[in-house]
């Protein structure tokens, strides 16, 4: 796996008039893995869109050396494909291979359109575009939704391999999330109206 680091400086994210957090520092290198924490509406999912490069801050800087793939509430899967071909379409430009298909729970499943997959079903098809990405940074918003107890195990191994491996992963998520060393961050000590303690 490529060297990996992920950084940011004083960050600050607006949505509307609203100012999410401020004053937010974090220094991640390969191996780590921090788990984003914090009430409906602190500004999880702003921050891995932040961190990713999707939104831009209103304040501070990200610096990522590596790839970055990011999983949340959107599987990036046209939906009118049977998942085969919404897969192979990303095979284009990532390193997809039917190999994770069993691993992942969908064999089975590779002529049936997107959109009828259950959400469980397209969280694990989301994973096994992640997987094809080779991406050392991971950021996962939410990634144990619609998952069973199998299932949420899985992805916990599989964060657990990418760490090990020299990966790095930010996870925000309500739900615990068993991934040895991993350190939290509660986002709320960064809202305005509460500051950092």
């Amino acid at each position: 796996m490529q060297a990996c680091r992920l950084a940011a400086t004083d960050l600050a994210c607006r949505r509307g008039d609203r100012v999410l957090f401020q004053g937010l520092s974090l220094a991640l290198n390969a191996g780590a893995a921090l788990q984003v924490a914090g009430p409906n509406g602190v500004g999880k999912s702003s921050l891995l869109r932040v961190l990713a490069g999707l939104l831009v801050p209103l304040h501070g800087h990200v610096e990522r050396q590596g790839a970055t793939g990011l999983i949340d509430e959107r599987a990036a899967l046209d939906p009118h494909l049977p998942l085969d071909r919404a897969l192979a379409f990303w095979g284009r430009f990532d390193a997809v291979t039917a190999e994770p298909y069993a691993q992942l729970g969908l064999a089975g499943l590779g002529d049936v359109p997107v959109r009828y997959l259950s959400t469980g079903q397209r969280k694990r098809a989301a994973l096994a575009r992640l997987l094809g990405q080779v991406a050392p940074i991971w950021l996962l918003d939410e990634p144990l939704n619609g998952l069973d107890r199998a299932g949420a195990a899985l992805v916990e191994t599989l964060a657990a391999e990418h760490c090990a491996g020299g990966g790095i992963c930010v996870i925000a998520s309500h739900q615990a999330f068993a991934l040895p060393g991993m350190d939290t961050l509660e986002l709320a000590q960064f809202s305005p109206q509460e500051g950092p303690s």
